[in-house]
């Protein structure tokens, strides 16, 4: 008998999440307000408001980042692969232009495709780069990066929490084998951002990216961290906002309802990472008993892994005929990154994992945040299984 559904189950909170009761309320706060649509640069009484507002959550921001972090070293941008753009690109250059010797980036090859796609505007631009692979598990080891590192590197950039297998990188590690050799270091911190326990004190890093649609945000708004006295050099002109590093009136409404999104689940991060942990293990030991099903970063209780994310593979089941599958049965879920969906490849993520490529042409990726019923997760599984073949009594 076909599986029943009544409703959609979206497990696809990776790719991005529905916006928060904060957000929303935020951004109807703002809509009936007298600062919607006042332009924070403005000289008037309106303007000047709209700036103390523009200002406030910025400092609100800092805060959720690190005690440490200065309202001064939070950039608003308009996304997360802006932000990335903005970090990779602006700060080689600023870096190359104190020491003209520091001409090569090293990237990691599990990142997203808003970082990887910057590399030919590098070598444009008269850098060499290297591409840092991942162990087996998908993890960037400090042992590789030392043994790839010299005096001729600028910058060092990888991700905090991979947004296809939830792999958590030792961020702290790396930062400190860059600052070795005097390189900076940024991580793309667009998956993990008030989702993994961290201050940028305990870090150590020289830059962090954010974006947010990833904690129940709106689309189209993000942030660079800038630590002070990082070389950077803007990649465009023409105005003087956020300090002149990225000009452009800014989307005041959004930042607002980012920084909403922030400030709630702020509180919760620690309590909320110990319970979706136990949820997506808990996912992880059910779907694995099935001898066609296994956990892309391999023994996933062992390795840090971003909580809210399951990564699969399905032997013998191609990704898309799936993903199609579970959609008529009332299940979003993705093959990894939502940027790439219309790439019929392999991931590139699994592939420098070391997978085999037709097992990474069967991945899964499940993600959902606090938000989730866990009921879902137990008629996720069964669908999956019911599609896939039960193997035997008791998975």
């Amino acid at each position: 008998m076909p599986f029943a559904h009544t409703e959609m189950v979206n497990l696809d909170y990776a790719a991005s999440t529905p916006l928060r009761l904060s957000a929303i309320d935020a951004q109807r706060e703002y809509d009936n307000g007298p600062l919607a649509g006042v332009n924070p640069n403005s000289l008037h009484s309106l303007g000047r408001a709209a700036a103390q507002k523009l200002e406030g959550c910025r400092r609100s921001l800092a805060q959720t980042l690190g005690r440490s972090v200065r309202p001064s070293e939070v950039i608003f941008t308009g996304g997360g692969t802006e932000a990335n753009a903005m970090a990779l690109l602006g700060i080689a250059e600023g870096a190359r232009q104190s020491n003209k010797h520091r001409t090569r980036v090293l990237i990691s090859a599990i990142e997203h495709d808003s970082m990887l796609d910057n590399i030919p505007l590098l070598h444009a631009a008269g850098f060499t780069t290297n591409l840092i692979f991942p162990n087996s598990y998908g993890v960037i080891e400090a042992k590789t990066l030392a043994s790839m590192m010299d005096d001729s590197v600028a910058l060092v950039s990888v991700m905090l929490a991979n947004n296809e297998t939830g792999a958590v990188q030792p961020i702290a590690d790396l930062a400190a084998c860059a600052h070795e050799h005097g390189a900076y270091f940024h991580t793309d911190a667009i998956q993990g951002f008030l989702h993994v326990p961290f201050d940028i004190d305990s870090l150590g890093i020289d830059a962090l990216s954010l974006a947010g649609h990833k904690i129940g945000g709106p689309v189209g708004v993000g942030a660079l961290y800038l630590k002070t006295r990082t070389p950077f050099r803007p990649r465009i002109f023409g105005g003087g906002q956020e300090a002149g590093r990225r000009p452009g009136t800014q989307d005041l409404r959004q930042i607002i309802a980012l920084t909403a999104a922030a400030l709630e689940m702020y509180p919760n991060v620690a309590h909320d990472f110990t319970r979706l942990t136990e949820l997506s293990n808990a996912l992880y030991d059910r779907l694995v008993k099935h001898p066609l099903i296994h956990a892309t970063i391999g023994e996933y209780r062992k390795v840090d892994h971003l909580p809210g994310i399951v990564s699969i593979t399905v032997d013998t089941f191609d990704s898309e005929d799936l993903i199609l599958q579970l959609d008529a049965r009332g299940f979003e879920v993705s093959a990894g990154s939502a940027c790439t969906s219309g790439n019929q490849d392999a991931s590139h993520v699994l592939l420098a994992m070391g997978i085999p490529r037709n097992r990474a042409l069967g991945s899964l990726r499940i993600s959902f945040d606090d938000r989730i019923d866990p009921v879902s997760l137990d008629r996720f599984r069964s669908c999956l299984f019911e599609i896939i073949g039960e193997p035997h009594a008791g998975c």
